[in-house]
């Protein structure tokens, strides 16, 4: 525990809770690419294959909104793993203006697997970190991505350097 700071309002700004953790999702990241390098994947693209394993077929925009990103980044996404033969586009029975995105059975093996390694590598992170741990973080995390759509969406009463 010496190398974890007790007060994050003494340390530098580098070690301040915000800093911290964008380089946690940024290390999460980098692990579960390099987890999945051999299947040729990313997180993204693996997260794709899963939600669409788990859920079925879905719309380029609900997997956007699902998976945190654009609908343009989520659309290159989807065209790299058509190329590859994981997905196919099929016309949605209840929209002719609307694609939906299904798994082929190659996609469908692949997912397997993708989840398989998450499932490992989730055991890992989380080695040391108890379930009551676990809640509480996601108690905080939720919290602050609340203030952070509060603080999105609710103009500041000034800005720095502005004359009250």
């Amino acid at each position: 525990m010496s190398n974890l700071t007790n007060n994050e309002l003494d340390a530098p700004p580098w070690l301040r809770v915000e800093s911290t953790l964008m380089a946690t999702a940024r290390l999460i990241r980098d692990a579960f690419d390099a987890r999945l390098k051999h299947l040729d994947l990313n997180l993204t693209q693996a997260s794709l294959l899963a939600y669409v394993a788990e859920f079925g077929a879905a719309t380029q925009t609900r997997l956007a909104d699902r998976l945190g990103t654009g609908r343009a980044a989520m659309g290159t996404v989807i065209d790299g793993l058509e190329r590859r033969g994981f997905v196919q586009r099929l016309p949605d029975p209840d929209d002719r203006r609307v694609w939906l995105v299904d798994l082929t059975d190659d996609g469908r093996t692949l997912a397997e697997q993708a989840v398989e390694i998450d499932e490992v590598l989730r055991g890992e992170l989380r080695h040391g970190i108890g379930r009551e741990e676990r809640q509480a973080l996601s108690w905080v995390l939720t919290r602050l991505q609340q203030n952070l759509n509060s603080a999105i969406h609710t103009p500041p009463l000034n800005q720095p350097g502005e004359q009250q």
